[in-house]
């Protein structure tokens, strides 16, 4: 999975980026300066630069985690190589259509990177930096990366005009909201808390309608000292309408807030519900 993320992030940076006359953030960026002004293969300044960075995540990420950036990194130099010597498949020309280009280069880079850092690999490089960063702040690798491909984007002038290195600002951004989804996977889903006097009533019809799991949490009115349940529970975004409209029925005056869940794992999510028949639950 890491060679065919780097595969896809590859034919991204040699078929979409480059023919459209796109920059790109981090190391790759660099690489495609190299490349401008002394004409060296994104594939070979790749592996050189990402020699030294290697040694240095191997003191923070360990040997099994730098074993998959090693493998990526030479993933990614070998796929650098053999997209822009094959001639098989064409270039990606949509230079006729600048904002084309620029989402087609976001949405394929981050879909590439996004497989890399899923199953624990990076392909070096602003990767390794990014890959620190979550390890010891938990901080999202798109985030990390969105600062470092900024900076690359900032050297990228010396040879683009402004026009094409603002384009790549947004492919950037879509880059690194594609990779945050992909690399976090599971299906995303959001949180809700409830509560009101009618709790049971409530609960009983999300259980029926619904058919979602909820959790009751003991509570304290802030001002009143009373003791009170919340109704806590994770459902799919399409869901929330039915759910307002099940706490408006039982408890106009109930008070509800949702959030965003970025992973669920469970019932429901990540494994089929429990069967129904008819009003009878299994």
């Amino acid at each position: 999975m890491i060679a065919l993320g780097a595969a896809i992030y590859a034919f991204s940076v040699d078929m979409v980026s480059i023919p459209n006359k796109l920059a790109d953030g981090g190391l790759s960026g660099f690489t495609l300066i190299i490349r401008h002004f002394w004409g060296i293969n994104p594939g070979i300044s790749t592996f050189i630069i990402n020699i030294p960075l290697i040694i240095l995540g191997l003191k923070y990420m360990g040997k099994r985690a730098m074993i998959y950036t090693a493998w990526g990194t030479l993933c990614l130099s070998l796929f650098l190589n053999a997209w822009s010597l094959q001639s098989i498949i064409k270039q990606v020309p949509l230079h006729h259509d600048p904002f084309l280009a620029t989402v087609t280069a976001g949405c394929v880079s981050g879909l590439g990177l996004g497989l890399v850092f899923r199953y624990n690999g990076t392909t070096g490089g602003s990767d390794i930096i990014a890959r620190i960063v979550q390890e010891k702040y938990g901080i999202a690798p798109g985030n990390g990366m969105l600062a470092l491909d900024m900076l690359a984007l900032f050297c990228s002038l010396s040879y683009l005009d402004f026009y094409h290195v603002g384009y790549t600002m947004v492919s950037c951004y879509i880059l690194t909201k594609v990779l945050d989804m992909i690399a976090e996977g599971g299906r995303r889903a959001r949180g809700a808390f409830i509560i009101s006097q009618k709790y049971q009533e409530i609960a009983k019809l999300i259980d029926l309608e619904l058919e979602r799991g909820f959790t009751y949490i003991n509570a304290e009115g802030g001002y009143s000292n009373e003791k009170q349940h919340v109704i806590y529970l994770v459902l799919e975004p399409k869901e929330i309408p039915k759910l307002k409209k099940i706490v408006k029925v039982e408890d106009p005056k109930a008070f509800i807030t949702f959030f965003d869940a970025t992973e669920a794992i469970g019932e429901g999510f990540s494994y089929k519900t429990k069967g129904s028949n008819f009003l009878i639950r299994k």
